[in-house]
């Protein structure tokens, strides 16, 4: 890789570890780009939890600034809930920001993965009570009594609809999934300004998304472009798993991204 070129990071979502992402990172990797995807504290399988999302924001906020602190300039990645840790982890951390108080380095550019990305103080919840969904959160999630939790029909929510992935594919991306820190979907953020103020986003759309639901992604932008952020728009045709179903398209999505920022 050219040390003019960004590093990627991506930040896993929910029930996700690193090797839930390997068909989209070794399409990356293949392309020649410098990729990182650390594990989520939140994911460490504690039972009762001893992570959530400050933990989350704070591992991702040190692991970004090592990246900008040795000059390296950063595209990010998330996806789903990492929206959040995007949002609450990198304020203060764009390139621009860093070049003006004379520091190297920092983040250029967020991509969303039909990610949770809104206002101070909100969380994920908070985003399915504006819809009425409250009543639906119990049918499509199984928490445990440590409020640990996963999804009661993961195939079905993540990877449908999914054209093209053979049931081997698919099984093995599942296999990977694991039991995550329900606490965190009620956690908002705690951000005095979120990190999508200042760092251009781009926003994929997964229109067939049955776990974060087009109409909550369409929502959500237009609260970020009411607010007067520009955010870049992309659709694809799949499910809340574009890292499984639509990896090449997101590869593009991303080289496209990093090509900007090439010195």
């Amino acid at each position: 890789m050219s040390p003019s070129k960004p590093a990627v990071l991506l930040i896993p979502g929910a029930w996700h570890v690193p090797a839930s992402y390997n068909k989209l990172t070794n399409l990356l990797k293949s392309s020649g780009h410098d990729i990182h995807v650390p594990s989520l504290p939140s994911m460490n399988g504690a039972r009762p939890p001893t992570a959530d999302l400050e933990t989350d924001t704070a591992h991702i906020r040190e692991y970004t600034q090592q990246l900008a602190d040795a000059g390296q300039h950063v595209v990010i990645i998330a996806h789903s809930y990492s929206g959040q840790i995007a949002s609450n982890s990198l304020t203060g951390l764009w390139a621009t920001t860093r070049a003006q108080q004379g520091l190297p380095g920092g983040v250029v550019h967020i991509i969303s993965l039909c990610a949770f990305m809104v206002r101070e103080g909100f969380s994920m919840t908070d985003v399915v009570h504006h819809f009425g969904h409250d009543d639906y959160m119990p049918l499509a999630y199984d928490f445990a009594e440590d409020q640990t939790v996963v999804d009661r029909d993961p195939k079905g929510r993540l990877v449908s609809p999914g054209p093209g992935d053979d049931d081997v594919e698919v099984e093995g991306y599942l296999g990977t999934l694991k039991r995550w820190n329900g606490k965190c979907m009620s956690q908002g953020l705690s951000t005095d300004r979120v990190a999508w103020r200042d760092i251009p986003v781009t926003y994929v759309h997964t229109i067939g998304d049955m776990t974060t639901p087009l109409a909550y992604q369409q929502w959500m932008v237009g609260n970020m472009k009411e607010d007067g952020v520009e955010v870049e728009t992309v659709e694809l045709d799949t499910g809340h798993s574009p890292n499984l179903t639509k990896a090449k398209e997101v590869a593009e999505i991303v080289d496209m991204v990093v090509a900007r920022y090439k010195k």
